[in-house]
């Protein structure tokens, strides 16, 4: 016997449509399928529609027209409680997410709701405030904590309920190196538990290196939507969104330029070192 529902994609958007009661129209009869398992990109200018679209998988913002349709089921009915065990969103300014007295409460209380035991609670607390390199702010209380800390606290209250879905707000902006690092890595132990996870951002060389699809949305549209090599290699499409090319497509230009033609498929920095590191040694130099 065949299960229908397990064919499905776990996220349908079906012709959603969205304006805010000041007369602003921020989604415009969006179509979107999303599998179980994939890591996409939603990229475009302000004011496109990134932050409502998500908003909407969630609850917080209920359409004007149209469905969203998670494991098969309309969450139009739905209440933002519930749908937060499925639906984790992680905004762009945590401080907005963030209110319990101390670190560890707040962990704490984002469990309460789960209807778990308290020795459990304690447990996925300590987990999660070890995983997250939060143990020793655990006395703290959140608002002397700093962006970065904010970000990662924020972060931790939604992964240790562990929901099936995650959704990132700008992950990326005002990190260093070391806390995108950090993230990278969380999303990819988040992947290999089978999550479902979103990120809306303007970080062109990160969803360039880390993201395969990308969705590129423009004044409540989805403008495109398919392979981010694609996406972020099409002039048009760029120019449109006010975006820059990657780096890597620029130095891949500039190379093509000087008459050393480059592969298409060269598209992250691994596959530019690799194809230099081949082309230097077929002209016998050391490398």
């Amino acid at each position: 016997m065949i299960n229908i529902q397990s064919e499905l994609p776990l996220i349908i958007v079906d012709s959603v449509n969205f304006t805010y009661p000041n007369g602003t129209v921020a989604l415009r009869n969006i179509n979107l399928n999303i599998k179980k398992g994939e890591l996409i990109g939603v990229m475009g200018m302000n004011g496109a529609g990134k932050t409502t679209l998500i908003r909407t998988l969630n609850g917080l913002i209920r359409p004007s027209k149209g469905n969203v349709y998670i494991n098969g089921e309309n969450i139009k009915s739905k209440t933002v409680g519930t749908l937060s065990k499925k639906v984790g969103v992680i905004f762009q300014n945590p401080q907005h997410q963030v209110f319990s007295n101390t670190v560890e409460d707040e962990i704490k209380f984002s469990l309460k709701s789960l209807n778990i035991k308290k020795e459990e609670i304690n447990i996925r607390t300590n987990v999660i405030l070890k995983t997250f390199n939060l143990e020793k702010y655990k006395e703290k209380s959140p608002l002397n904590l700093s962006g970065g800390e904010t970000k990662k606290l924020a972060t931790a209250s939604i992964i240790c309920r562990d929901p099936d879905i995650l959704v990132f707000d700008e992950p990326t902006l005002g990190q260093d190196a070391k806390e995108i690092d950090f993230f990278i890595d969380l999303i990819n132990k988040e992947r290999k538990k089978g999550k479902t996870i979103i990120i809306v951002t303007h970080n062109v060389e990160f969803t360039n290196e880390y993201i395969q699809r990308t969705i590129l949305m423009a004044d409540g549209r989805i403008m495109a939507d398919g392979p981010t090599h694609k996406i972020l290699t099409n002039n048009f499409l760029i120019e449109k969104s006010s975006l820059i090319l990657p780096q890597i497509r620029q130095f891949y230009n500039a190379l093509n330029t000087i008459g050393i033609q480059c592969p298409e498929e060269i598209t992250t920095k691994k596959d530019m070192i690799s194809f230099l590191v081949n082309y230097l040694k077929s002209r016998g130099s050391k490398v």
